[in-house]
């Protein structure tokens, strides 16, 4: 089960009501971050969720309204006693952007480790996320993100007796462990059958319309999108500044063939994101305009 919340909306600046980006992701005890906007800690405490199991934070771009409150998040973490070191992804300028924040956030209890992305396309495994970084199309360097929970196949206990494998090797190898014991190596592949299908989500703000975003997106369970206009005269302002309307992204998510989408990072024009609402499920029915908090447990599928 991987349990989603995209805890601010806003796109620009905030409004009452409306943090600036932010989702929050927890599976098997980790949380993940993609984006730190202002409001990011507020929101968190009205979803009742919690700062210090956070693992990795991962960055769209270096746009105030991505980043700008990673510094108080980082002060928050610190005086929460956290030790674990945390992992930063973010685009090529990290180190340097990061070092600039941290001159009112100097002294942490923890370690920080950065790592840039330097290609179109990039993959990262972190505390059981499988996260692939893909380049996309603002008027500064830019990603979208797919997080990926893969599934192994069943366990075969018939195939594990039949090759004698005893039983205190099934649970390391039902997760994926190769064994050496008693001169023999034992892989997954001997008690395990064909992968199943595991969660995927994808998130994309801050972008024209690319390939790419469709590519990756494909057969999501949740796609969560940038809907920076909604109005029907905004497709040239959504051109020029390199952001999307809600149309174009459901046009995505019909190519995608994803499962649902949540339109997000809205232009602070856009009081009431709902009211367009109809014209994007022309396109693409199961759209939803998402508030801030709004959540969904993901859930592997039943056999």
């Amino acid at each position: 089960m991987l349990d989603v919340c995209l805890l601010g909306t806003g796109g620009m600046m905030p409004l009452p009501n409306r943090w600036l980006t932010s989702l929050m992701t927890r599976y098997n005890g980790s949380n993940l971050l993609i984006d730190c906007g202002e409001g990011t800690q507020i929101a968190v405490k009205e979803k009742g969720w919690t700062f210090k199991p956070i693992d990795v934070v991962c960055f769209t771009h270096y746009h105030a309204d991505h980043i700008s409150g990673l510094p108080g998040l980082l002060l928050t973490m610190g005086n929460a006693e956290r030790k674990e070191p945390l992992t930063l992804i973010g685009p090529k300028g990290l180190n340097r952007v990061v070092t600039a924040l941290r001159v009112i956030a100097p002294e942490l209890p923890f370690q920080i480790q950065c790592i840039e992305i330097t290609e179109p396309k990039q993959k990262f495994e972190i505390a059981g996320y499988h996260i692939t970084a893909f380049r996309v199309n603002h008027n500064v360097i830019c990603y979208g993100y797919t997080i990926e929970i893969p599934r192994v196949g069943k366990f075969d206990v018939e195939r594990a007796r039949a090759q004698e494998i005893p039983m205190k090797l099934w649970n390391s190898l039902q997760k994926g462990q190769t064994i050496e014991a008693d001169g023999r190596v034992y892989t997954p592949d001997m008690v395990l059958g064909q992968d199943r299908k595991g969660i995927k989500l994808t998130y994309c703000t801050d972008t024209r319309p690319v390939p790419a975003i469709s590519e990756h997106a494909a057969g999501s369970d949740l796609f969560i999108c940038e809907g920076m206009y909604g109005e029907p005269d905004k497709d040239a302002k959504a051109r020029e500044y390199k952001h999307m309307t809600f149309k174009e992204a459901g046009r995505l998510a019909k190519e995608a063939e994803v499962q649902e989408m949540w339109l997000t990072h809205y232009s602070p024009s856009l009081v009431y994101p709902e009211q367009y609402l109809d014209s994007v499920r022309e396109i693409f029915p199961n759209t939803y305009t998402a508030r801030d908090g709004r959540s969904v447990e993901l859930l592997f599928e039943e056999e």
